[in-house]
């Protein structure tokens, strides 16, 4: 839940260059080139609007959403919907901005970028890069740690749902988490054998009909919640000093900041998307409309789903909505919609993740290219289908990064303190600064011009909400440590 270097080109692309050269005339050539390959000689891309949304959809409205009626009950009916929305376009603006950078110089025909970190080279370079490389990838880590987490809380939220309903509630239900996380991670290790970003189309999609699946099962269950209560739970300003004391009030504020800024963030994955998309019109263009799109729904969404969990559960609303048991019946309903959220980080685990795989494959592959273990792909025939190109080094290496992710995810399984560091860590360095710096040079924007000092205020200001949402976040972790023993917890 991290990009340093650059992105491996997905490998039907790296091909290309293989290919011997054709006795055909340059007309021939060129036409076939306009045909069947983009302006930089790769394979023509096929993304559009559609798709583009449904990897944002697919990375944004993810387990971030389950987080946002315990975020609002700490700011309360005033400065929770405030800030949900103030960071929703902050996200949106910021990543317009980055879209621009996807090619330097001209927007329609300058040098492509085809990861974050060449988009930051290109724009920016020297000590920045590995800043920003160890930053995204830092993050990229950290999110695949927090979707295993989400994962199993939801797989458990199955088994317990189904263990009260025929018990009659007799029964405390206490389950250890570790058997969950190993078979996300099973799955996992399927699933990241799939080559590169581009193949992946297909899980998004299923991923983003699921996020919106449970968003709307919450979504009803809250606002029947509501109903049965006759009335609007919460205050004005959130959970009062008391029912925590005043150190604890100022904690929570600033994670619920982090909770918020995880729900929205996928801007380290943007140039990635924007690589599958196909021109004309401009990359750019159409990622903009897919951006505005994609954060228009997720804030309706959001807004909903956190707004109505509060309603319903006032100061009380759980660290997750679905899973903290503030709703007992329909328990059918509760089943399908955590099955749906165990198969949306399915796929969300993929998007986040895909972009490192191509990383230290690229990397390692320029580092030993003459090395058959790590360059040589085996025919393994598939009946029906096109034989698969088996690769032992991408077998070994991803089977292990996601053997470590859930191993840590094991020691660490707390979904809203991880959730807040998470969405603080990435959010003022990848998701504003970053995009600001690029986009004031790509576009020129001369130092104390009108413009240029209202980007720096909103960089600055981003700054401030980063640092106290990781202060209480880390400062959640230090509490839930304390009373914590690895693998031996249950719930």
């Amino acid at each position: 839940m991290k990009k340093m270097g650059e992105n491996v080109v997905v490998k039907n692309r790296q091909q290309v260059s293989n290919f011997p050269p054709l006795e055909v005339s340059l007309d021939m050539q060129n036409q076939g080139a306009s045909k069947c390959f983009d302006d930089d000689g790769r394979i023509k891309r096929r993304g559009t609007v559609w798709t583009a949304s449904a990897h944002i959809i697919t990375a944004v409205i993810g387990s971030g959403v389950l987080s946002l009626a315990w975020a609002i009950a700490q700011l309360g009916w005033v400065a929770g919907p405030v800030v949900m929305f103030l960071f929703s376009f902050v996200i949106y603006y910021t990543s317009s901005l980055l879209a621009d950078c996807y090619r330097t110089g001209d927007s329609v025909s300058g040098k492509r970028n085809y990861t974050y970190m060449d988009a930051v080279r290109a724009n920016l370079g020297g000590f920045k890069v590995k800043v920003c490389g160890f930053i995204q990838y830092l993050n990229l880590f950290g999110v695949a740690i927090g979707y295993t987490i989400a994962a199993s809380i939801s797989m458990m939220a199955v088994k317990r749902s189904n263990c009260f309903h025929s018990s009659g509630g007799k029964n405390s239900c206490r389950i250890s988490s570790t058997p969950y996380m190993i078979m996300f991670g099973v799955a996992e290790i399927l699933f990241s054998q799939i080559p590169d970003f581009d193949q992946i189309w297909w899980l998004s999609i299923v991923a983003a009909v699921m996020s919106f699946t449970y968003s709307s099962i919450g979504l009803a269950l809250g606002i029947t919640k509501v109903v049965a209560n006759g009335s609007f739970r919460g205050s004005m300003t959130g959970i009062s000093i008391g029912a925590v004391t005043q150190t604890q009030k100022i904690w929570r504020s600033f994670q619920a900041f982090g909770d918020i800024a995880f729900a929205y963030s996928y801007s380290i994955i943007l140039i990635e998307i924007q690589d599958t998309i196909k021109s004309p019109p401009s990359e750019a263009k159409t990622m903009k409309k897919a951006t505005l799109l994609s954060v228009m729904v997720t804030t309706l969404f959001y807004m909903l789903c956190g707004c109505m969990g509060y309603a319903a559960f006032g100061d009380h609303a759980p660290g997750n909505l679905l899973t903290g048991f503030g709703f007992y019946n329909p328990f059918w309903l509760l089943d399908i919609a955590n099955v749906a959220i165990v198969i949306h980080l399915v796929g969300a685990y993929q998007v986040y993740c895909q972009p490192l795989f191509a990383f230290i494959e690229k990397w390692v592959a320029q580092s030993y290219p003459n090395s058959e273990f790590i360059t040589k792909n085996i025919q393994v025939p598939i009946p029906g289908f096109r034989p698969y190109n088996l690769n032992l080094f991408r077998l070994i290496w991803r089977s292990a990064f996601v053997v470590l992710t859930t191993i840590i995810s094991m020691l660490l399984p707390f979904f809203n303190d991880v959730v807040g560091l998470l969405g603080a860590l990435g959010f003022w360095p990848l998701t504003v600064y970053f995009p600001v710096e690029m986009y004031i040079v790509q576009k020129q924007i001369p130092r104390w011009s009108t413009r240029w000092v209202c980007l720096q205020i909103l960089s600055f200001a981003c700054l401030v909400i980063t640092i106290a949402a990781a202060v209480g976040s880390i400062a959640g972790v230090v509490l839930d440590l304390k009373a914590y023993r690895p693998f031996k917890t249950s719930y």
